[in-house]
């Protein structure tokens, strides 16, 4: 049998974890952050899109969404749709993730609530309209466990990331001539994606376990634009087509790394504080090229009593890299078609003033693992609880909640199999009460 001193078990764990590839674990699960998908590993993690709990709650329609139950609504998807605003709208919100993880005979359940979105748009008259807040960009959190073995000696391999990168944006839509409606959205993005590889020594559990943390620091600006056309139909019906798309955008990563060694032991729960740091870098900042991304999409309504739409996507992630030896992304292209339904406006009746939304979407994700296409589809579901009146008469106020069933991968080919519930709550602020207290 082979002896090892302590000095020679830290060597080892400092080969270990520089040869180890991120990509290589074969059980893959979720962990630590508002992401529970373990295909949020490759590029920026899972992307959450600028859609607010009424929209999603309809399949993700947004590009062509510029009413709804009758009135202009705050759509950050599609910056035309600002020009439209005829009331401040303030919009806040939250979100919950509800996650099992399966594997041949394995499975893992995750939950997480986190902060979901604050807006507000504001009217400019004749001149439009402009809207700014913060809301997420992407998420990331997954975690892989392998027990391997060199020789005679036996190591247990874990590998998890988390963190996510933010949004804070300032938009301002116009109409130019009548129906036609442009705008645009400027966001400086911002966060940090964390990969940390540890290594525990399971054959001498004397020796120290070893930890890599890699870290991306995340900073740039993303330009997204958008056009509407909108045109009444017989004075009943409207219809509006919608257009988004985005700028070659190129942000900053700085890439730095950390070395250290713990106390005895990582588990599941638990990471030890590191005794002592073996080796630190920072590297020079990358350039990332961010895909160009084009949608298309339409709705049709009837005044306050119903909607319905469709959007098309498509996203070039195939010149995307983030990290070199990372995964290669390829296009993606999806759809969502969905609508909503008020029973009676003029009703005296609540339930029959509750707005019902429904929807789905189908997306081919830029993701490929195990040389499979990864595809993720989902049914969504939701509500909009107006509020009660004010003394100022009317509230065009709601609360909005919309949750998603879904499910990305699949058993076949040796992957991970992700069955998912995302719950979306969020206010909406939209009446002369809202302005009035503000001017107070």
């Amino acid at each position: 049998m082979h002896r090892h001193s302590i000095g020679s078990f830290t060597k080892i764990a400092l080969q270990l974890l520089l040869g180890l590839g991120l990509f290589g674990a074969d059980q893959v699960y979720a962990q630590r952050s508002t992401s529970h998908s373990p295909y949020s590993q490759f590029g920026l993690g899972q992307m959450r899109n600028d859609l607010l709990p009424q929209t999603r709650a309809m399949g993700g329609i947004a590009t062509g969404v510029r009413y709804l139950t009758g009135l202009p609504t705050l759509n950050i998807a599609n910056p035309a749709s600002y020009s439209g605003l005829n009331r401040t709208v303030l919009e806040a919100g939250m979100y919950g993730n509800f996650t099992q993880l399966s594997r041949d005979n394995l499975s893992d359940h995750t939950a997480d609530f986190a902060f979901g979105h604050l807006a507000i748009g504001i009217p400019l008259q004749k001149y439009g309209g402009f809207s700014f807040g913060l809301l997420p960009f992407s998420d990331m959190g997954y975690s892989s466990k392998n027990v391997e073995s060199i020789d005679d000696l036996v190591y247990e391999k874990q590998i998890f990331g988390e963190g996510g990168i933010n949004k804070a944006y300032l938009g301002y839509g116009v109409s130019p001539i009548k129906g036609l409606s442009i705008g645009a959205n400027a966001g400086f993005l911002f966060g940090n994606l964390y990969d940390i590889t540890q290594v525990k020594f399971v054959s001498d559990l004397s020796a120290y376990p070893a930890e890599l943390k890699e870290t991306r620091n995340i900073r740039g600006l993303a330009v997204d634009y958008g056009i509407q056309y909108s045109k009444s139909i017989n004075r009943k019906y409207n219809l509006t087509l919608g257009y988004t798309g985005t700028l070659n955008n190129n942000i900053n990563a700085k890439p730095s790394r950390i070395i250290t060694i713990s106390e005895n032991n990582f588990d599941d729960d638990y990471i030890a504080p590191p005794l002592d740091t073996i080796g630190t870098g920072t590297f020079a900042t990358r350039k990332i090229q961010l895909p160009l991304k084009h949608n298309v999409g339409f709705t049709l309504s009837k005044g306050y009593n119903w909607l319905i739409g469709a959007d098309f996507n498509y996203a070039d992630w195939s010149k995307f890299e983030v990290l070199e030896g990372q995964n290669k992304l390829e296009k993606s292209y999806g759809f969502a078609v969905g609508g909503q339904i008020k029973p009676d406006p003029t009703s005296v009746r609540y339930w029959k003033q509750v707005d019902y939304r429904l929807g789905f979407r189908y997306n081919q994700t830029p993701v490929v693992y195990r040389n499979q296409r990864i595809n993720d589809m989902a049914v969504s579901v939701g509500v909009g609880l107006p509020l009660p009146e004010t003394n100022f008469g009317r509230t065009f106020s709601q609360i909005n909640i919309s949750a998603e069933f879904g499910q990305q991968g699949s058993l076949n080919h040796n992957l991970v199999r992700e069955r998912y519930i995302n719950i979306n709550f969020g206010f909406t602020i939209n009446d002369s009460w809202f302005i009035r207290r503000s001017l107070d």
